[in-house]
């Protein structure tokens, strides 16, 4: 059984959202979920899994400024700035943490809610205890 967890953090890197998605299900599933649950934000860093259109002006409505490098297939390079991504890697380091606990890591639940309700529990106890 497959997974993707999808998240959205704040600017220390600690989660407010979080959505399981199947694993072989596209990044715009999970986007199109959490993007009702962004807060006001100037900036959105988000990897290149969710570079759409749609996603960029949905975000433009919101008055959000995306920071997500273009797909490879891509026609038209989409340009974002290299300086603010480097700071994607707060959120990767939030997955390890999360995954530093071994019922996240090893997926010992195999219904997704179940799932879910470890992730965050996980990361209640990580980041907001």
């Amino acid at each position: 059984m497959n997974t993707k967890l999808h998240a959205i953090c704040d600017s220390q890197g600690r989660p407010l959202s979080l959505f399981v998605t199947a694993g072989k299900v596209s990044d715009y599933i999970g986007a199109r979920a959490l993007l009702s649950s962004l807060p006001k934000v100037d900036w959105l860093l988000g990897d290149r899994g969710y570079d759409a259109d749609w996603f960029r002006e949905a975000l433009k409505d919101k008055g959000i400024r995306a920071c997500i490098p273009g797909r490879k297939q891509r026609k038209k390079a989409v340009k974002y700035d290299k300086r603010r991504y480097k700071w994607r890697n707060r959120i990767e380091i939030m997955f390890g943490r999360l995954k530093d606990w071994r019922r996240v890591a090893t997926r010992y639940d195999r219904c997704p809610k179940v799932f879910l309700s470890a992730i965050a529990l996980a990361a209640v106890v990580i980041y907001w205890l």
